[in-house]
C-alpha cells in the first residue's frame, strides 16, 4: 500500500459499510463455532474460522477475529453486500493460496475490484500476474472470417387505407459471419464497435458469443418496402457499426468496417491465405497479429 491518503470506490464502500454497520457488534472467535455460513450477495458459503482468518491482514480476517463488526441475515448468517458469484474464487484462494480460474474465465475485472474490497494482498498480486500472463498470450493471434450471402423472399402486409391491406413481397439480402479469433479481447472488441439493430433498438453483438474465441452473426439489409414494424415482426435484425453509426447493408461494407477494427488493433492480412480470389470475392478473411 502507498501513501495515496485518496479513497478508491471500494475504500469509499468499505468505510461507508463499516459505519453502517456500527451498532452490530464484531464477533469474537470464542463465540464463533465451524462451520461458519456466510451469504454474500444472497449466495451461500460455508467454511471454517481458520480459513477465514488465514490472512489476518486482510478485511475478511479483521471480521472473524472480531476486530470488525459484522451483518447478519435473517437465518443468522453473516451477510456481506458484495458479488456472490466470484466471492468462490476468494474463498478458494484463501483454501489454499492458489488462483485457480477456469479457461474461459470473462470476469477478470469484476474479481480484481472484489479481491481489492476484501483486501487480500496475495491475491491481488497472483490476479497481476495472471494478467501479465493474458496479457502476453493475447499478443500474437489469428483471425478468420468465413462469409456468406443468400438471397430470399420475404413476404409481408402493407397498409394502404384504413381497413384496407394488400399482400406483398421483396427480395432480401441474408448475411452471415462466422468469425474466430484466438485473441477472447479482439471479439470484446469487436462487440463494442458492431450492434444489431432489433425491435428499434441497438444491441451490441457480445451477447451473441458462441464461447469467448467465436462469434456468428447473421443480418439482412435493408428491405425496399418493407415497413419497420415488419423487421420486428419477423425478427429480421440489421447490422450497425459505431460510432460511425453506419448501417452495414453489404460484405464490401462489413469487410472494410472489420479491417478497420483489426488493423488498429494490430493485425495485418495474412498474405498466405485465403486465395486471392477468395479474398476479392468477400468470402473468407484471415488476419495474423505479431507483437
Amino acid at each position: 500500500m502507498d501513501g495515496d491518503s485518496r479513497k478508491s470506490p471500494d475504500n469509499e464502500g468499505r468505510d461507508c459499510w463499516k459505519e453502517s454497520l456500527d451498532y452490530f457488534p464484531a464477533p469474537q472467535p470464542s463465540a464463533m463455532s465451524d462451520p461458519i455460513t456466510l451469504n454474500v450477495g444472497g449466495k451461500l458459503y460455508t467454511t471454517s474460522l481458520a480459513t477465514l482468518t488465514s490472512f489476518p491482514d486482510s478485511m475478511l480476517g479483521a471480521m472473524f477475529s472480531g476486530k470488525m463488526p459484522t451483518k447478519r441475515d435473517s437465518q443468522g448468517n453473516c451477510f456481506i453486500d458484495r458479488d456472490g458469484k466470484v466471492f468462490r474464487y476468494i474463498l478458494n484462494f484463501l483454501r489454499t493460496s492458489h488462483l485457480d480460474l477456469p479457461e474461459d474465465f470473462q470476469e477478470m475485472g469484476l474479481l480484481r475490484r472484489e479481491a481489492d474490497f476484501y483486501q487480500v494482498q496475495p491475491l491481488i498480486e497472483a490476479l497481476q500476474e495472471k494478467e501479465v500472463e493474458l496479457s502476453k498470450a493475447e499478443k500474437n493471434a489469428m483471425l478468420n472470417i468465413t462469409l456468406n450471402q443468400r438471397v430470399q423472399t420475404v413476404h409481408f402486409t402493407v397498409r394502404e387505407a384504413p381497413q384496407i391491406y394488400s399482400l406483398s413481397s421483396s427480395s432480401m439480402e441474408v448475411f452471415n459471419a462466422n468469425i474466430f479469433s484466438t485473441s477472447c479481447l479482439f471479439l470484446k472488441l469487436l462487440g463494442s464497435k458492431l450492434f444489431y439493430c432489433s425491435n428499434g433498438n441497438l444491441s451490441s453483438i457480445t451477447s451473441h458469443l458462441q464461447d469467448p474465441n467465436h462469434l456468428t452473426l447473421d443480418w439482412v439489409a435493408n428491405v425496399e418496402g418493407l415497413p419497420e414494424e415488419e423487421y420486428t415482426k419477423q425478427n429480421l435484425k440489421r447490422l450497425w457499426v459505431v460510432p460511425a453509426n453506419k448501417q452495414i447493408n453489404s460484405f464490401q461494407v462489413f469487410v472494410e468496417e472489420v479491417l478497420k477494427i483489426a488493423l488498429s488493433d494490430g493485425f495485418c492480412i495474412d498474405s498466405s491465405h485465403p486465395h486471392a480470389l477468395d479474398f476479392m470475392n468477400n468470402k473468407i478473411i484471415r488476419l495474423i497479429r505479431y507483437r
